[in-house]
């Protein structure tokens, strides 16, 4: 890949400082099947992306393609940080299993977005109440699917995670995830319109999945508030396990595994589990401390370093 970026942008994270543009390019074979994808990233314009040289309009297009599990030091926080969190683990991870869950989802926020902008007019305009009625028609519809979508994921994590959990943790403890819907599918409609005034009142949607919650709990303990540190740590490490080993039965295929410098951040015991779990699947690993406790325990297939900005492979790697 290339990268030409600017300073400032949504994209700077892959990009370089100082800089316009972006490219990315990626080949990927799959079930004998070759993709190239590419990616252009320009200032304050959309990105583009081709498949195969032809330009695909969404990125829901890609469905399909490529199955990535991302796992970074920030995933270690999942279970002690906010809700919003851990939905955004549970998004991310049906949105590219399940092209279904990606378009309702993506309904479901247009619909929330459009419906608090209207509460925020209501003052200046009281007659909008029947166009609020279509708008929680619409969310109700998208909402419930989410909810059962959701409760569905939760359960197949379950029937994987605990025996992970389990060796993990010495036999020592047993892991449940529990879902914690802000309303059940069948009580949504009537919740939102119980909630109406309340939400007319504070100028926001007050009901939904875009509220849900999940908990983590170990021993009959709810670890988000009374687990230690590293009770904490692995739990979130048997969680990622666990959506490696979904996504395997789910698309029947390996995923390509991202570890964003997360060694460091285990101790060993956490570091052979997970350098344990990801043999065979093809993984990119960037890390500091290679030589401390790369090399003796995977077979590395290259090696490149970043030195000033620029990609170097070790020969010998």
């Amino acid at each position: 890949s290339t990268s030409k970026s600017h300073r400032g942008s949504k994209d700077r994270e892959i990009v370089r400082f100082g800089e316009d543009e972006s490219h990315i390019k990626l080949n990927v074979l799959k079930h004998g099947m070759k993709y190239r994808i590419d990616m252009h990233l320009k200032k304050n314009k959309t990105k583009g992306i081709a498949v195969n040289g032809i330009p695909i309009k969404k990125a829901v297009e890609l469905f399909g393609i490529i199955n990535i599990v991302f796992f970074s030091p920030e995933d270690l926080n999942i279970i002690k940080n906010g809700p919003s969190e851990r939905r955004r683990f549970v998004d991310m991870e049906l949105c590219q299993i399940d092209k279904y869950y990606l378009y309702n989802l993506n309904q479901y926020n247009k619909i929330v977005n459009q419906r608090n902008k209207l509460l925020k007019d209501f003052y200046h305009n009281t007659d909008i109440s029947e166009t609020l009625h279509v708008w929680d028609m619409q969310l109700v519809t998208y909402g419930k699917q989410i909810i059962e979508r959701r409760k569905e994921f939760v359960d197949q994590l379950n029937e994987i995670i605990y025996g992970i959990h389990k060796n993990l943790s010495g036999d020592r403890e047993e892991l449940v995830i529990v879902y914690e819907p802000d309303t059940e599918a069948e009580n949504l409609e009537n919740d939102l319109r119980i909630s109406r005034e309340k939400d007319i009142k504070y100028k926001m949607t007050s009901v939904g999945p875009h509220r849900d919650d999940f908990s983590f709990v170990v021993n009959g303990v709810d670890i988000r508030k009374y687990g230690s540190q590293g009770q904490q740590r692995t739990v979130a490490l048997s969680l990622k396990l666990a959506e490696i080993d979904l996504v395997k039965r789910l698309i029947q295929d390996n995923p390509i595994l991202l570890l964003d410098d997360v060694m460091s951040e285990l101790d060993r015991s956490r570091q052979d589990a997970l350098l344990e779990s990801i043999r065979g699947i093809q993984t990119i690993l960037t890390c500091t401390g290679y030589d401390d406790f790369i090399k003796e325990r995977l077979t590395i297939d290259k090696v490149y370093k970043v030195v000033a900005r620029t990609i170097q492979e070790e020969l010998d790697g």
